[in-house]
C-alpha cells in the first residue's frame, strides 16, 4: 500500500482540510499530521461538532423552555468541548486497536486525522439554524402534531450523508495515521465498535434484571 508520507516534502501540495477532507481524506490526513498543530485541528472539531450537537436537538425536549438562539450558542459553547472529549476517546480506541494490526500511528497522529471527521458536519450548521429559527416545535418535540416544514427534508438527507461521509473519512484517517490498509482501519475502528456494543448491552440486561427483580420482592 503506498502512503501519503511516502511523497517527497517538495511535491506535497498545500492542502485547505476543510476542503481536501471530502474528496482526499488520507492525504490531509498526512497533511494534517505532518503540518498542523493539535490547536488547528480543535479548531476543526470547534466549528464542525456546533454542527454535530444541532443535530442531537432533533426530539430531544432537552430545553423546552429556551430560546431557539439560546440553544445555538449552547451549542457554540459546548461544540469545542464535545468535540475534544470525543475526539479523544476515539482517537485513544484507534491507536490502541490500531496496534493490534501493527499500526504505527502516535496517539498526536490518530487525534490529528479523526478532527476531520468533523469537517462533514460544518455542512448541516445553516440547515439547522433555520430549522430551528423557523420551526423549532417540529425539531425539538417528538410528539409534535403538524405541517413538516421544507427545511425537514434536505435537512434530514444532508444529516444521513453527512454521518456516512464522517465514517468513510474516520477510515481513510485511521489508515494514514497508522499505514495501514483501509480494510484493516476499518475493523480498527468496527472492532471496539462491537465490544462496546456488547458490554453496553449485557449492562443493559443486568440492570434490567436487578430492576425487575426488585420490584417483584
Amino acid at each position: 500500500m503506498e502512503n501519503y508520507n511516502e511523497t517527497s516534502q517538495e511535491e506535497r501540495p498545500r492542502l485547505n482540510p476543510f476542503l481536501s477532507a471530502w474528496l482526499h481524506p488520507k492525504q490531509t490526513t498526512r497533511y494534517m499530521i505532518n503540518e498542523k498543530s493539535i490547536g488547528f485541528a480543535i479548531l476543526i472539531l470547534s466549528i464542525g461538532y456546533i454542527g454535530s450537537l444541532m443535530s442531537g436537538l432533533i426530539d430531544s425536549e432537552l430545553f423546552p423552555d429556551l430560546s431557539p438562539w439560546i440553544l445555538a450558542l449552547l451549542c457554540i459553547i459546548f461544540a469545542p468541548i464535545a468535540g475534544i472529549i470525543g475526539t479523544a476517546i476515539s482517537a485513544l480506541v484507534t491507536w490502541l486497536f490500531g496496534k493490534l494490526f501493527k499500526g504505527t500511528g502516535t496517539y498526536s497522529d490518530l487525534f490529528k486525522g479523526l478532527s476531520l471527521t468533523a469537517v462533514p458536519y460544518i455542512v448541516l450548521i445553516p440547515l439547522y439554524i433555520i430549522w430551528l429559527v423557523t420551526s423549532p416545535d417540529s425539531l425539538l418535540d417528538p410528539n409534535f402534531i403538524g405541517d413538516v416544514p421544507w427545511i425537514f427534508w434536505p435537512t434530514v438527507l444532508a444529516t444521513i450523508v453527512v454521518s456516512v461521509w464522517s465514517f468513510v473519512i474516520s477510515v481513510g484517517a485511521v489508515a494514514e495515521a497508522h499505514e495501514i490498509s483501509n480494510w484493516m482501519a476499518f475493523f480498527t475502528i468496527f472492532i471496539p465498535a462491537v465490544i462496546l456494543f456488547i458490554v453496553f448491552f449485557v449492562l443493559f440486561f443486568i440492570i434490567l434484571i436487578g430492576i425487575i427483580g426488585v420490584g417483584m420482592m
